[in-house]
């Protein structure tokens, strides 16, 4: 979304608009805004000063999408609840304390309060039953609103380093979760099998040109003077910041602990020695055959992943490709770790069903002391699996073999089921998908 100029509003030369962006150290909403009410449908004022909006708000009767991250705002304003067509609404890295109920739009779909200083919400947001996304990271929560289990389309929930003592047991039946984040509240110690990893010094890498960067830290190409001789590595430099899934120290703590699996990006050590104490994991480097299986979510699809037009896969691909990731899933498991992401989007793939699942930015680890605990929270990663699944089936050329796509189809739909004790096993899904691979 580009960047508009407040002289460009003013002289008129944005009539027509379906989409506004506005940083320019504003303190007070523009009324000429208001011009646009018949066309706009996308307000982005993010990165300014505002501390209120107007009070005639809904005059802008297209409005669906607004966001104003990085806005002093102390309270989420009561007059977004007025805004008929609103769905996505995002106040991200404000200072807001209070949620009002009137603060709530019926049609909300896409919630974003991540690093703020909210303390509860109120239980009216039980009404939101559109609601599919809630980022709720980086707050002072100490529990949520019972009321909130009658938000039954909530697909993404975000809770990450707040201060909850324990996670509801509604949460868990919850019929359409597929990804969640918890990581860093007051859940108890941290338990299941670590790895340990070789400390890899500073002075013995020779820092290249950036490879990408993402929320939690910024990845470079590197060479790195082993033992045994130097030899190319990936280096990822964690910033310091909440990010809308978490902290990045819980996502490093999470590789850390998830250990070497074929279908997971190889770790070889934690970074040791930064001049400015920056932590970083040293890994391998991809082999640049491997791209990604989709992009995120749009400000559209809200949950699922956009993938390339056209894409397409053989069967035997979509079996290779799914029971990789499905056996990764399951190793994460066994070493007491949910990744909280399971998507196409954090999946690497050469395009002949070989795969490697990262981005560990969402992981949480299983809290000790309840046995039912981790199978429940085995589940709800279940439902997302489901969708990546069919995701993979909805572009799978026609096959040959209506016997294997039938038993894969069966699957997806049990992955999906919307009681989540009825769905099965990552190593149940590992069987099955073993059953499918051909010679």
């Amino acid at each position: 979304m580009s960047l508009n100029t407040l002289a460009e509003l003013h002289a008129g030369k944005l009539a027509g608009s379906r989409r506004l962006k506005l940083a320019c150290g504003l303190s007070e909403f523009p009324r000429e805004i208001f011009a646009l009410a018949d066309t706009l449908e996308i307000l982005d004022l993010s990165g300014n000063a505002l501390t209120a909006l107007p009070a005639d708000l809904a005059r802008l009767h297209r409005l669906r999408i607004l966001f104003c991250s990085d806005n002093p705002f102390t309270e989420l304003p009561a007059v977004l609840g007025q805004c008929a067509r609103l769905e996505m609404v995002g106040f991200k890295a404000n200072r807001i304390r209070t949620v009002p109920a009137a603060a709530l739009p019926a049609n909300l779909r896409w919630l974003i309060l991540s690093d703020n200083r909210i303390a509860e919400l109120p239980p009216e947001i039980g009404r939101c039953t559109r609601l599919q996304k809630l980022m709720l990271a980086g707050n002072r929560l100490t529990s949520l609103p019972p009321a909130m289990a009658r938000c039954r389309e909530l697909e993404l929930l975000r809770i990450s380093a707040n201060r909850l003592p324990a996670l509801p047991e509604w949460l868990l039946s919850m019929p359409r979760l597929s990804w969640l984040a918890f990581a860093g509240n007051l859940l108890g110690a941290e338990s299941g099998p670590r790895t340990t990893v070789a400390p890899i010094r500073w002075d013995d890498l020779r820092i290249g040109p950036p490879l990408g960067e993402g929320a939690s830290g910024v990845i470079h190409r590197a060479a790195w003077h082993a033992p045994d001789g130097e030899r190319a590595v990936a280096v990822k430099l964690f910033k310091g910041a909440v990010t809308s899934d978490g902290l990045p120290f819980d996502e490093m703590k999470a590789c850390l602990a998830a250990g070497q699996h074929p279908h997971l990006i190889p770790l070889l050590g934690r970074l040791h020695g930064h001049p400015e104490d920056a932590q970083g994991l040293v890994m391998a480097l991809i082999d640049p055959r491997f791209r990604n299986l989709a992009g995120p979510p749009s400000l559209d699809s809200c949950t699922r992943d956009v993938y390339p037009a056209g894409a397409a896969f053989d069967l035997d691909t979509v079996v290779r490709l799914a029971l990789g990731i499905a056996s990764a899933a399951a190793h994460l498991h066994t070493q007491g770790i949910l990744h909280g992401d399971l998507y196409a989007h954090n999946i690497l793939h050469a395009g002949d069903g070989q795969a490697l699942l990262g981005d560990f930015g969402a992981a949480s680890f299983v809290p000790p002391g309840d046995p039912a605990l981790a199978p429940a929270l085995e589940r709800i990663e279940v439902r997302a699996f489901s969708c990546l699944l069919g995701e993979l089936l909805e572009r799978c050329a026609q096959p040959a073999d209506r016997a294997r796509i039938e038993t894969a189809s069966a699957l997806q739909a049990a992955c999906a089921g919307e009681k989540p004790a009825a769905r099965p096993s990552f190593a149940d899904i590992v069987r099955t998908l073993a059953g499918l691979v051909t010679a």
